[in-house]
């Protein structure tokens, strides 16, 4: 999910949330009838029929006991989290990004639960949010619910899916040129999340382990190679502006300016119930193709979720994660358009052309590097400056050795 995180200085935040945490866990005791538990749930993508089912389900379950949801926006969420994990006052259960979870699994902020691992899914939840949710062997957040990008076409321009992802960036350009005033992708400055894939298909990375530490590589040729890509279509298909974010692209394809757009699978709604004066009609949905022809490496959204270290009521937060985790609980996110935490329950998304990109996307879907301060990497929005430099025209070899000397900086700071 495209998760915007707010200015934070999460190394310097990391110690205030250990020194806070520390020895959260012997301190800890559940207080029996009339405990309350806290759940922070952000933004608006759980469903209420989710929020119910928890709810009710948990306080039939635990009598004398009551489940609060205490919604959050994803706007400084980070900041939010380093401030409320360390305090007397945390809450009990928190979501947050899967770019995030490193920040908080590796200082100490939340509950390590390894011992409920397969009690939660072990094996069949989601690996690459397990590996996001772990830190030095233990487990602490499981996933919550992931989504996956896909493309959303007005089925009067696209009908069929491009072969190849060379392909595709021919396809949105030619759409673009031969439709005055219309994207042939929406593609906005800002959006370095719907780059990545042209990064990864061409052999590129972000970033990867060196010894102790982080090697950055988008000045590497095969990161170039995509990076080009995504200067070809900012430039020769998108109307888009050079400095804007992709917070809602889904608004040009509802006025009729853009053709395709690329957004996390739960856009579908969205897209298919413009409220505009002449809407386009429900997209043609699909998988963005790699460079073999398979579905691309497109970046995974979504939330992992955990239980505050300093959590009062400990072992009622893991039965309320337990809920959260369930076959039924989880369920509802996949009848609602979301990925759900288990690969067991892919099929609760249907069997719709639409339900089936999301599945063949998500499939092959991938993380940012799994560093302790990556999320610090977001939070300085370096990313955001770097694409709009190359939207804007500039040489990409040469804004991708900058900003790789940035990323190491942080990531080996």
């Amino acid at each position: 999910m495209n998760k915007t995180l707010g200015a934070v200085a999460l190394l310097g935040a990391s110690a205030l949330v250990l020194a806070g945490c520390a020895g959260g866990n012997d301190a800890a005791s559940d207080s029996g009838d009339g405990a309350e538990i806290r759940v922070w749930l952000v933004g608006a993508d759980t469903p209420q029929e989710a929020r119910d089912y928890l709810k009710e389900t948990f306080e039939e379950e635990n009598p004398g006991s009551t489940l609060v949801i205490e919604e959050q926006s994803w706007d400084g969420l980070v900041d939010k989290l380093t401030t409320s994990l360390s305090s007397s006052d945390s809450p009990d259960v928190v979501e947050f990004g899967n770019t995030q979870a490193p920040a908080f699994t590796s200082v100490g902020a939340l509950r390590d639960i390894s011992g409920i691992y397969d009690t939660l899914g072990g094996d069949d939840l989601l690996p690459g949010f397990v590996e996001a949710g772990s830190y030095d062997g233990a487990f602490y957040a499981p996933p919550l619910y992931s989504g996956a990008r896909v493309v959303f076409a007005d089925p009067a321009f696209v009908t069929a899916a491009p072969a190849t992802l060379d392909d595709y960036v021919t396809a949105a350009k030619d759409l673009a040129a031969a439709n005055a005033g219309k994207s042939g992708i929406y593609f906005a400055g800002q959006d370095w999340y719907n780059a990545l894939p042209f990064i990864w298909e061409n052999g590129g990375e972000i970033a990867v382990p060196d010894g102790d530490g982080w090697d950055a590589q988008l000045s590497s040729p095969e990161s170039v190679k995509g990076l080009l890509q995504v200067q070809d279509l900012m430039t020769n298909a998108s109307l888009a502006p050079k400095d804007g974010d992709n917070a809602e692209p889904w608004t040009p394809y509802c006025e009729g300016t853009s053709i395709q757009f690329s957004a996390p699978n739960w856009a579908l709604g969205l897209a298919s119930e413009c409220e505009t004066a002449t809407p386009p009609a429900a997209p043609f949905v699909y998988a963005l193709p790699g460079m073999d022809g398979d579905a691309a490496q497109v970046f995974a959204g979504g939330s992992n979720i955990g239980i505050s270290a300093k959590s009062a009521n400990p072992e009622l937060a893991e039965k309320a994660l337990e809920i959260i985790l369930s076959d039924e609980f989880q369920t509802i996110y996949g009848e609602n358009g979301l990925i759900p935490a288990k690969k067991s329950l892919a099929s609760t998304l249907g069997d719709t052309p639409e339900a089936l990109a999301f599945t063949e996307a998500a499939g092959n879907a991938k993380l940012t590097p799994a560093s302790p301060n990556w999320a610090e990497v977001e939070a300085s929005r370096i990313l955001e400056d770097f694409f709009v430099k190359i939207a804007q025209g500039g040489d990409v070899q040469s804004l991708a050795e900058e900003v790789d000397v940035k990323i190491e900086d942080i990531l080996n700071g």
